[in-house]
């Protein structure tokens, strides 16, 4: 399988960012689901966020951010 649960809980985290404003971040509190605490972990360490708990995207994470949403954007269109 191509998207795996872990992938597919990357993605969710990565779609939640607000892409209009790069001043706001994330935060992943500890009582989170700890597929969530767990996803929010491994973007940091792709750095892909900048950090373990959320906090804002980086250049990259904002690249990848972008086409995670618009992926999503054209395959909710329909």
């Amino acid at each position: 399988m191509i998207f795996t649960p872990d992938l597919v809980a990357e993605l969710e985290i990565l779609a939640r960012y607000d892409l209009s404003t790069l001043g706001e971040g994330i935060k992943v509190h500890t009582t989170a689901e700890p597929s969530v605490i767990a996803a929010t972990q491994r973007l940091f360490d792709k750095g892909l966020i900048s950090l373990s708990d959320g906090g804002y995207l980086t250049s990259l994470g904002l690249r990848v951010a972008e086409h995670v949403q618009a992926l999503i954007t054209v395959l909710n269109k329909g």
